[in-house]
């Protein structure tokens, strides 16, 4: 039974309950300008209380959500991800403070989405909107708050920072791989690595953590099972299930790479005369000089854009897209769309001659 009392001036509402374990609780508020309006309060409460909400229960939105991560993903994340769930957080605090998450509704959060996505891509906006809906689906299970105040919200961003992808051509890629077989020496296994990226189109973190076992020469295939951590020098997850994947490759790859094998002291593939795998820095070093040497002007081109140029170059030979999917190791086709609209749109004219050729047939 709800307390209601006024005191100067105004009412005040303060209702009591027992735990599972008889522990007794209480919680009160006062400033309300009418009798009514704390019994509408307290009412409120109780009915809370009967569905089984904490309602004594509460956190700062940005606190739990730094809580939430640390304790969840934390651990199961990669590095690159870690990074954007520390972004999120930062964006939290700024823009809610201290704030709790029980005083947060729709409105609330529609801002944070539209100051963010003032000066942001939609694809960043859509990043941290489902990172910060995975905490707020956990603090619905743990009690904290009863309402998804994130169901809804229109993803508000700024259209002109959409970047499109850097590819090189065919007449550039074949430019590319014939100066880099003309630089391929066991000690140095940047170049290998960047031909291997053109060939396969793989992650650099999963091609820096192959080994010989991964690599099947009878069968001409390479298995991703691992990514490497590049600042602990060891093995970790693939970005996520879908990532590990085995893939075919051609003969030439795998010619170069057995040349490789032939002075391999190691099990892993790409370890240099140093005794350690390139790093980023590194490797984008070489391939901006090698692309500088070959008069290819492609501004903020890096090791990356090598796994877009490999999708151009299966978009340009008609291989289907779910085919390119499984191959790049994405989860579904709408990502590999979305990550490659520009290339696909692209190929779209060429396609649609196809359909028309087809057609014409009947």
């Amino acid at each position: 039974m709800a307390q209601i009392k006024k005191r100067s001036g105004f009412w005040q509402a303060r209702i009591q309950w027992m735990d599972n374990d008889g522990k007794r609780h209480s919680k009160s508020k006062a400033g309300f300008k009418t009798k009514k309006l704390a019994q509408a309060w307290a009412i409120d409460q109780e009915n809370q209380l009967n569905r089984g909400v904490k309602i004594d229960k509460s956190a700062v939105f940005a606190e739990l959500f730094d809580k939430w991560y640390q304790q969840y993903k934390e651990p199961i994340v990669s590095y690159k991800t870690a990074e954007w769930y520390q972004r999120v957080s930062r964006v939290l605090h700024d823009y809610f403070g201290t704030r709790k998450i029980s005083e947060i509704g729709i409105d609330d959060y529609q801002g944070l989405i539209n100051s963010f996505g003032k000066n942001h891509a939609p694809v960043s906006v859509k990043k941290l909107n489902s990172m910060i809906r995975a905490c707020v689906k956990f603090a619905i299970l743990d009690d904290y708050i009863i309402k998804d105040f994130t169901q809804g919200v229109n993803l508000i961003a700024d259209k002109s920072k959409v970047m499109q992808v850097d590819y090189l051509n065919l007449k550039e890629i074949k430019l590319l791989v014939n100066e880099l077989r003309r630089h391929l020496d066991p000690r140095f296994t940047s170049y290998y690595m960047i031909l291997t990226a053109i060939y396969t189109g793989m992650r650099l973190s999963e091609i820096q953590a192959l080994t010989w076992n991964d690599i099947d020469f009878t069968a001409h295939t390479i298995d991703i099972n691992k990514s490497w951590d590049a600042i602990n020098r060891s093995f970790k997850e693939t970005k996520n299930e879908f990532s590990k994947r085995k893939i075919k490759v051609n003969s030439q790859l795998l010619s170069d790479l057995h040349s490789l094998k032939f002075t391999s002291r190691s099990n892993m593939v790409f370890l240099n005369s140093r005794g350690t795998i390139p790093v980023s820095v590194g490797v984008n070093k070489i391939l901006r000089d090698l692309l500088a040497k070959l008069g290819i002007k492609r501004q903020g081109f890096h090791f990356h854009s090598l796994r877009h140029s490999h999708v151009a170059l299966l978009l340009a030979n008609g291989i289907d897209i779910y085919i390119i999917s499984k191959r790049l190791g994405h989860s579904n086709t709408l990502i590999t769309s979305q990550t490659y609209a520009y290339l696909i749109d692209e190929y779209k004219e060429r396609a649609d001659n196809h359909i028309l050729q087809a057609l014409d047939q009947l």
